[in-house]
């Protein structure tokens, strides 16, 4: 699934009252990269922090499906049974997406292009399809329609309609490659946002009990649902516009009284297909995905249409987050 738009921030950082930090931005993936640093060189901390923009740069080359030679282009042209050699970066996307799938049961798809396409207009209004419209679409879709080789770093695929977009974790990734370039500088106290919905901490500034960051409810007017204290751990949001449909790829049909859903994780790139996934998942599902991932903490928005009532949900231990 795709990650949707979002219709206001869900993940920000008010780092006003952390000292000595330094701030740097840079537009990459359709949104903008910011790195928050604590050091006392701010020309070293300049550096560092260009070279992690330059790896952005590097892997949107190779991930982005908009760019006509990158890895997931050439994969969503390539014949059936025929592999092809891909990059570290790709493979490793491909291999986290899998992995999630399996682990929920195909809640989160990087294949769901087809079924998508079915439910928008050719101007991306919503439209209903027919069922045989449907049915076409699912022969192309299932993260299982894309076969790994582990040793030789190859792709297959087992349908030639098959369309991968990593637009749901493919930024999370990004995060999580910038923070071990800038452990590779010795830079150890930072914070990273990918746009405004996923963010990673490092190490937290002194005599603090972490990077302070903000959930705020999307439907609400920026009401804000929890403040954290943030390091050592990613945190990701995804949402939908009104009017917007979600489409669960395991039934091929529009999910409705989703308004958001958060998701906290070791690494961004699970947590961005994470929070994808819990959008469709049932709230059931979900408790018992946490249990299972104990390190997975979990955040649901409910709302009904007819009502406008709006019920949040949590599963895990964000109690040893939320700031005193």
């Amino acid at each position: 699934m795709t990650k949707p738009k979002p219709q206001a921030p869900y993940v920000e950082s008010d780092c006003s009252a952390v000292a000595g930090m330094k701030r740097f931005s840079h537009e990459a993936m359709a949104t903008t990269y910011e790195v928050i640093v604590v050091h006392e060189d701010e020309r070293y901390a300049g550096q560092a922090a260009a070279a992690a923009f330059e790896e952005v740069d590097r892997l949107e080359a190779e991930l982005s499906r908009f760019i006509e030679n990158s890895d997931i282009s050439r994969i969503n042209s390539l014949p059936v049974d025929q592999p092809l050699v891909l990059g570290l970066a790709t493979f490793e996307c491909l291999e986290i997406s899998r992995r999630v799938y399996e682990d929920t049961k195909g809640a989160f798809d990087i294949t769901i292009g087809s079924l998508l396409k079915c439910w928008q207009s050719t101007e991306g209004k919503p439209r209903t399809p027919t069922e045989e419209e449907l049915d076409l679409a699912r022969e192309d879709t299932g993260t299982d329609l894309v076969r790994l080789d582990a040793d030789e770093h190859t792709v297959e695929v087992l349908s030639e309609g098959v369309q991968v977009d990593l637009g749901g974790m493919g930024k999370g990734y990004a995060v999580d490659q910038m923070a071990k370039l800038l452990r590779e500088w010795s830079i150890d106290v930072a914070l990273i946002h990918g746009g405004y919905s996923s963010v990673l901490a490092l190490d937290g500034p002194a005599d603090m009990k972490g990077w302070p960051v903000t959930m705020s409810d999307p439907g609400k007017g920026k009401r804000t649902l929890a403040k954290l204290h943030f390091q050592g751990r990613a945190l990701s949001g995804s949402g939908v516009r009104k009017g917007q449909h979600i489409i669960d790829p395991r039934t091929s049909r529009p999910v409705t009284g989703r308004r958001a859903a958060w998701s906290s994780t070791p690494d961004a790139a699970t947590g961005d297909a994470l929070s994808t996934a819990f959008m469709v998942m049932e709230p059931e599902d979900i408790k018992q995905y946490c249990l299972r991932h104990p390190e997975v903490l979990a955040m649901v928005i409910l709302e009904s249409e007819e009502d406008q009532e709006e019920e949040i949900l949590r599963f895990g231990r964000w109690d040893e987050l939320v700031s005193g």
